[in-house]
């Protein structure tokens, strides 16, 4: 059980990297010294963003809920 929750807690992990690094830049960060504040501002749809928000949400108490399983397993085994 121990392995099963190890794989799906590093399977959460990557996709949360790829989920957040798929956000648009809000301004004021990393993204605009590299000029993607100038290219985010161009395009892309408000519902898209707003799925992604829900998505990147969902993803990370995935990841919340595997840390805490994984957690109480290793206490108990020993």
């Amino acid at each position: 059980m121990v392995l099963g929750f190890s794989i799906a807690l590093i399977v959460f992990s990557l996709m949360l990297v790829v989920l957040v690094l798929l956000h648009k830049g809000k301004g004021g960060g990393l993204s605009d010294m590299f000029g993607g504040g100038s290219l985010s501002a161009g395009g892309g749809s408000a519902v898209a963003e707003r799925n992604l928000d829900r998505i990147t949400v969902v993803i990370g108490i995935g990841w919340f809920a595997c840390i805490v399983v994984l957690g109480l397993l290793m206490k108990v085994k020993g």
